[in-house]
């Protein structure tokens, strides 16, 4: 039997295309093998927003390369849109292709592979170019499924190369994400996360919004959970709340990047918002909806940013609180604003790093222990030796003892403990 192998960096974007990677080469007969084996195909979904998720995507290229030379390789996503030419110029690469014709790959994949035809598929993303959903029916290893409903990014924050390597704006048709995730459910899956690059820009072209799909997927049957993978804080708008307030099948966690707390930094990132309307709207957030988790994505030793920069940002965030945080030194890209801009050494960004991963990590302390003794629903993913595994809507692990027949369901849990890995509870038994 032919096998082929996957790896995927990147975001929950990236993760959601390589499913249709491999649902399409189950269908072809395929048989998927670990990475680090040898194998007929290797599909490698590449990242580019830091340089060293574009050197772990090269990494991953030249090891596919050297465990089978006579792989049919292929090097998929933001990568392949940025390199494309290096790329091709590698002869033991087969397939290149970047942010879009995924689909068309796929459908001629058989004949790519049997006729060892080498192709390129990246051009210019400068023209719109049409959604690709991909038709995925279900996500083999796990409870949740990953819906794609918007890609691309019309904001050109001064650090980030996305605009340029996924192209402008562009969302599933309502229908057809309503659709898609009615199968999901069908097939199995009871919570959807609901994925984009700018994800609460949903539904712009469409004369729609992300609200109105909220409200079209909470029509269906059997479906426990909606999450937000992550939106922006000017599209936390008073519906989007009201709407959370009203149905608590949208999980009480949202992910909202910041990038930084001061705001000079902001101004020069291009971010629309200043600190003091953030911060306003994280206090009618949680007015509205009480415990829930907000998370973000912070960048530090961002161009020029000074002490006295870091120090704000600092004094911001203590008043802030998130529940937890994804740190990022500043990696410069090449033919952004930001990369024109004077460097901060590499030192001091690793310096700056550490001291916000340990206030993350506070402050994920802090919002667990106030679950403590609480009650809260969580949808479990795993089981294993007597000990089940899920997330509650507020994105805390939790374990309790259970076994499989609570796999995919929601349980109620009463959290006892923080753990290394999340917390501890126990099962609340109906009386």
């Amino acid at each position: 039997m032919k096998t082929f192998a996957i790896h995927t960096l990147g975001c929950k974007v990236n993760s959601y295309e390589s499913e249709a990677y491999i649902e399409r080469c189950n269908e072809l007969g395929y048989e998927q093998v670990d990475f680090k084996s040898a194998s007929d195909l290797y599909l490698i979904n590449t990242c580019a927003v830091t340089n060293t998720a574009a050197s772990k995507s090269r990494q991953k290229i030249h090891q596919a390369i050297s465990q089978n030379p006579n792989a049919y390789v292929a090097v998929l996503g933001c990568y392949s849109q940025s390199q494309a030419d290096s790329l091709f110029e590698m002869k033991e690469v087969d397939a290149v292709v970047g942010s879009d014709q995924k689909d068309r790959f796929l459908k001629e994949l058989p004949d790519l592979i049997e006729q060892r035809k080498r192709i390129n598929y990246v051009h210019d993303l400068k023209q719109p170019i049409p959604f690709e959903d991909l038709n995925i029916q279900r996500f083999t290893r796990h409870t949740r499924a990953f819906l794609k409903i918007q890609d691309g990014c019309n904001q050109f924050c001064s650090y980030c190369i996305i605009p340029y390597t996924r192209g402008r704006e562009r969302s599933l048709e309502l229908e057809r994400a309503f659709e898609l995730a009615k199968k999901f459910v069908e097939n199995g899956h009871h919570e959807i996360v609901l994925s984009g690059i700018h994800t609460g820009r949903y539904g712009h072209d469409h004369n729609t919004n992300l609200v109105a799909l909220l409200k079209k997927l909470l029509e269906i049957h059997g479906l426990d959970r909606i999450r937000i993978s992550s939106i922006e804080m000017n599209e936390v708008t008073d519906e989007f709340i009201a709407l959370m307030k009203e149905n608590p099948r949208i999980a009480r966690h949202l992910h909202i990047p910041v990038q930084s707390c001061s705001d000079t930094v902001l101004k020069r990132m291009n971010r629309p918002y200043d600190m003091k309307a953030f911060i306003k709207r994280i206090q009618q957030i949680r007015s509205m909806l009480g415990n829930i988790s907000i998370s973000t994505d912070i960048i530090t030793g961002f161009p020029e940013e000074s002490d006295e920069e870091f120090e704000e940002s600092l004094q911001n965030l203590e008043k802030i609180q998130f529940s937890f945080m994804h740190v990022f030194p500043y990696s410069k890209r090449d033919n952004t604003v930001a990369s024109q801009m004077k460097q901060i050494h590499g030192t001091i960004k690793k310096q700056r790093a550490h001291t916000l991963n340990e206030l993350s990590a506070s402050y994920k302390k802090r919002y667990y222990e106030s679950w403590i003794n609480e009650k809260c629903q969580v949808l479990v993913e795993t089981c294993n030796h007597g000990l089940c595994h899920g997330y509650t809507s507020e994105y805390i692990p939790v374990t309790f003892e259970g076994n499989e027949q609570f796999i995919g369901k929601c349980v109620e849990i009463r959290i006892l403990r923080i753990s290394v890995d999340g917390c501890e509870g126990v099962m609340e038994v109906s009386r």
